[in-house]
């Protein structure tokens, strides 16, 4: 077989010809995808990742928002490789899982208890089985636009548009899945987000039947903008007038504070699932909440209505670069990193400024997204974005790749603790520059 050099070829390129032949579409994940080809990590260090090419670029989107220490962060690395030399899984419990388990309780007064998982979107389809468990209903309302996961009612109307997403009193439950059951659709009702009334007024009509009403209180595909006070504390007293649970998906956001996104708000959810950087860069996933809820995955107690397991399950890997990462995100490191994120936010204003394009930037805590819009979008259908906005973001993230930065495709950004100032300067001097090329393409 001839290799890169010889064809010409990238030696990204020319594995992605070999991934083809193995993968649908060459990848397991969407997400890695770009044209004409994949770019392939060789190696991650901090906040910067050097592609086999030999390029080195900052990571903004470390790995879809899951790394908040950056890439092989000595002490997770020297933790890891300890507990490899013991074992990777076992049919056995290990005190890494309670350790992990005291680590996460004690970050929120709402964590009575915790289970661990494999993935956020297993954490999420945990919670909502769990809610149908406790209260005995089949129904859940979610967020029309909210990402959570797989889960096919978790995933009801996460794509929704114009053409499908109906009316804004009567939101509709719009399949992502080709083959999604219309039993599936028929138990998901969809509320607007930061619209406490109309929200309300749905829930309503649907009173005696929701087990639960799932919010992620920052949701991405909703235009990263954090939920209102006023909108959560109307959730949360429609579920105590009615019997219902309230759900919160901080798979993403519980980065934003020491004890998650909630923490902005007077109110605790009943559940909440979590994922992404509390696993310290591998596969995890986890379920906390009241004790009284949690109790419906207790095979030892009376109430035991959910069996909940899985061969990976707390495994000790996991537990130990979990609660390592989550040792280090002190209430110091949350403070710093969100600081820093503010400035981001900052140099991309003031990028969008000079640059004089009709774009904003959203975002909170660690995190922020761009706009292609000329004003923050306030809920789903205000954030969906055009075919010309599409254009346009995919113009402003090529270019900031071809200048050392990694973004999410939707051009947004998660910062890491090993971050500093000079990254956060050179964001803003790459988004000036391709703004400015965007300016042109208008």
């Amino acid at each position: 077989m001839k290799d890169s050099a010889q064809t010409g070829q990238s030696k990204s390129a020319a594995l992605y010809q070999r991934a083809c032949k193995v993968l649908p579409g060459g990848v397991s994940r969407n997400t890695v995808l770009r044209q004409p080809h994949p770019i392939y990590a060789a190696r991650g260090e901090g906040c910067y990742v050097t592609d086999i090419e030999g390029v080195k670029r900052i990571d903004f989107a470390n790995n879809m928002a899951s790394l908040i220490h950056g890439h092989a962060h000595p002490a997770v690395v020297s933790a890891v490789a300890e507990q490899l030399q013991r074992g990777t899984a076992f049919t056995l419990a290990t005190e890494a899982e309670i350790l992990h388990a005291e680590q996460m309780c004690s970050r929120n007064d709402g964590f009575d208890l915790i289970r661990f998982v494999n993935s956020g979107t297993e954490a999420v389809m945990g919670c909502l089985k769990a809610a149908r468990a406790f209260t005995g209903r089949p129904k859940i309302a979610k967020v029309e636009g909210a990402y959570h996961g797989l889960y096919d009612y978790a995933e009801v109307s996460q794509t929704a548009s114009p053409a499908t997403w109906g009316e804004l009193d009567h939101p509709a439950s719009v399949p992502v899945s080709h083959g999604t059951p219309a039993s599936a659709l028929n138990d998901v009702v969809i509320i607007p987000f930061n619209d406490p009334e109309r929200a309300v007024a749905i829930l309503d009509r649907h009173a005696d039947q929701l087990a639960c009403v799932l919010i992620d209180l920052m949701p991405h595909r909703v235009g990263l903008f954090p939920a209102s006070a006023e909108f959560v504390r109307a959730l949360y007293d429609w579920t105590r007038r009615n019997g219902a649970l309230l759900v919160c998906d901080e798979v993403i956001t519980f980065r934003s504070n020491f004890g998650g996104a909630q923490e902005w708000y007077d109110v605790r959810p009943d559940l909440t699932a979590m994922g992404k950087m509390i696993g310290g860069g591998f596969p995890v996933g986890a379920v906390a909440g009241r004790r009284e809820v949690m109790e419906v995955m207790n095979p030892l107690a009376d109430n035991y209505l959910f069996p909940l397991s899985g061969t990976f399950s707390a495994n000790p890997i996991t537990m130990t670069a979990g609660r390592v990462s989550m040792e280090l995100f002190d209430r110091e490191a949350v403070e710093r990193l969100n600081l820093l994120a503010d400035r981001a936010r900052a140099c991309i204003a003031e990028a969008i400024r000079v640059a004089d394009v009709p774009a904003c930037v959203t975002g909170a805590g660690s995190m922020f997204r761009l706009h292609m819009k000329p004003s923050v979008p306030r809920n789903y259908r205000e954030a969906y974005v055009s075919a010309e906005e599409t254009r346009l973001t995919k113009a402003l993230i090529d270019h900031c790749f071809d200048n050392g930065l990694i973004m999410i495709n939707t051009c947004s950004g998660t910062l890491s603790t090993p971050m500093t100032e000079k990254e956060i300067d050179t964001l803003g001097e790459v988004m000036l520059s391709g703004l400015r090329l965007v300016k042109k393409m208008l």
